[in-house]
C-alpha cells in the first residue's frame, strides 16, 4: 500500500500539480483530449458519409445477431468508473490513460480513414445517451477499424495496477469483445486487432514520454 491511501484526494493532486514533470503531462493531457473531443463529432460525421467495403466475416455468419447493448455499456462504464476511482487517488494512472489514449484515438482515426468500411450485415444499432454526444447525437457505424469499445477496456487494463482490477478488466473486455460481435457492430479482425494495436501504443507511449519515471519518483 502507497503512502497515497493515507491522503486525501485533494492532497493528492495538489502535490501532482506540484511536481512539474507531473503537472505538465496532466495539464496538456488534459487540454489536447479536450480539443480532440470537440473534433470528434465532425470527424465521425465525414467517416460516415463515406462508403466503404463489406468484409465476408465467418464468425459474423455463423453468429445470430442480438441486441445486447444493456451489457456492453454496463460493462463500460462499470470500468470506466473503477479506474476513475483508482485515477482519484493515483494520478500517474490518470496521466498514463490520459496520453495513450490521445495516440490510440489518433491511431483509430488514421485507421479508420485508410481502410473505410460498411458496417457488417445483421447490424444492430449500438445507441450510448452518455457518448452519443461526442459522435455528434448520431448513429455511427463506419468507425469499425479498429475496436474502440474494446480498446477503451483494454486500455483501463493496463492502466489499473491492481492485479483484483486488472483481472476484472480482463474478464470484462473478453465479454464486451464477444458481445460486440452477438450485436453484429464491428467484424472479427476490428475486435481482434484493437489488444495488439494498443498495447503496442501504451509501450511506446510509456517509453517515448517516459511515463516509467514518474512512478519512480511517487509521492
Amino acid at each position: 500500500m502507497n503512502g497515497n491511501s493515507k491522503k486525501s484526494v485533494k492532497e493528492i493532486w495538489v502535490a501532482a500539480l506540484q511536481s512539474p514533470k507531473k503537472r505538465d503531462k496532466l495539464l496538456i493531457g488534459s487540454f489536447i483530449i479536450a480539443v480532440m473531443l470537440l473534433g470528434m463529432p465532425f470527424f465521425f460525421s465525414y467517416i460516415q458519409s463515406r462508403k466503404g467495403m463489406l468484409l465476408n466475416d465467418w464468425v459474423l455468419e455463423h453468429l445470430p445477431a442480438h441486441d445486447v447493448s444493456i451489457y456492453i455499456f454496463m460493462l463500460i462504464w462499470g470500468m470506466g468508473l473503477l479506474i476513475l476511482l483508482r485515477a482519484l487517488y493515483n494520478p500517474i494512472i490518470y496521466i498514463n490513460y490520459v496520453w495513450t489514449l490521445i495516440f490510440v484515438n489518433i491511431a483509430r482515426m488514421v485507421t479508420i480513414l485508410s481502410f473505410p468500411l460498411d458496417p457488417p450485415k445483421g447490424l444492430i444499432h449500438l445507441i450510448d445517451p452518455l457518448t452519443g454526444v461526442f459522435y455528434g447525437n448520431t448513429i455511427i457505424t463506419r468507425d469499425l477499424f479498429f475496436s474502440g469499445h474494446t480498446s477503451t477496456l483494454v486500455l483501463i487494463v493496463l492502466c489499473l495496477e491492481k492485479r483484483t482490477d486488472k483481472v476484472l478488466g480482463i474478464i470484462a473486455a473478453a465479454v464486451v469483445m464477444f458481445l460486440l460481435l452477438v450485436q453484429h457492430i464491428h467484424y472479427t479482425i476490428d475486435v481482434v486487432a484493437a489488444p495488439i494495436l494498443v498495447y503496442m501504443i501504451f509501450r511506446l507511449v510509456r517509453h517515448f514520454l517516459k511515463l516509467d519515471q514518474l512512478k519512480a519518483n511517487e509521492y
